[in-house]
């Protein structure tokens, strides 16, 4: 495969739907607050991608089944009192190299922005390195005027402390250049474990910001099944990269944000 695979399942008509990017990085904080809202809220699967960029290998379930490495789109429809749209863009990899973050990011936001998307939020952790008490949620923006309802609502805005690497940060970037808005909500984690509790309270905010109303008591369910996952795909990736003598910084830009 030299060129990524774009499977369109179905055509939704959705009506300038906020999307939603949380695929996996620090403590997998986005990617558990998605795959959470995606199940509870009977999300439909409407678009597959396959890129050459991610890691070359597949996951194997309990069963002996494998899973190919994938990105997927989602929608929800009519949600809320303000019946708005959502699509989210889930998935367990992403694209290992900046070529591949670029060009996979560019080509997702060519598919949503067909909908007249109308604001776009990703999801992630922000790691301590140490333990977390009562998780803090932090945010960054696109637009000055959009700080002041993050801080209404309890959000830490994240200033000149670093930056937002991966998908989480490059969608809005990108996004931004297209002239639309963005918001990054990243969950408080010490990031060395798949933290259910980061992913409660970056929940919380999010549900504040829109129209969703998700009920949080299997999210520390959610949170054990994906660790799993993860403990799989990040031995297998460890093993990929000591055959091929990947270098640290390298490893550093697969799941970060």
């Amino acid at each position: 495969m030299n060129e990524t695979i774009i499977n369109i399942l179905e055509k939704p008509e959705l009506d300038n739907p906020i999307f939603i990017e949380a695929l996996p990085g620090i403590g997998h904080v986005g990617k558990l607050v998605a795959d959470h809202i995606i199940e509870e809220l009977n999300g439909t699967k409407w678009v597959e991608i396959y890129c050459p960029e991610f890691p070359p290998q597949v996951l194997v379930n309990e069963d002996g089944v494998i899973e190919p490495m994938i990105n997927e789109l989602y929608y929800l429809k009519d949600v809320g009192e303000s019946k708005q749209d959502y699509i989210f863009l889930v998935g367990n990899t992403q694209a290992l190299s900046p070529e591949g973050q670029y060009g996979l990011c560019s080509q997702i936001l060519d598919l949503v922005e067909d909908y007249n998307i109308s604001k776009i939020f990703t999801l992630g952790g922000l790691a301590t390195g140490q333990p977390v008490e009562s998780a803090k949620v932090f945010g960054s923006v696109t637009d000055i005027e959009l700080i002041d309802e993050l801080k209404d609502i309890g959000v830490t805005i994240r200033s000149a402390d670093g930056g937002i690497i991966g998908a989480s940060g490059l969608l809005l970037g990108l996004g931004k250049l297209r002239g639309i808005d963005g918001v990054c909500l990243m969950g408080e984690t010490p990031g060395y474990f798949i933290d259910a509790e980061a992913a409660e309270a970056l929940l919380l905010i999010l549900l504040k910001l829109t129209d969703l109303v998700v009920d949080i008591e299997k999210l520390e369910e959610r949170a054990e099944e994906t660790r799993k996952m993860i403990t799989k795909a990040q031995q297998m990736e460890q093993e990929m990269m000591q055959r091929t003598n990947m270098s640290p910084a390298e490893d550093d830009l697969r799941y970060i944000g």
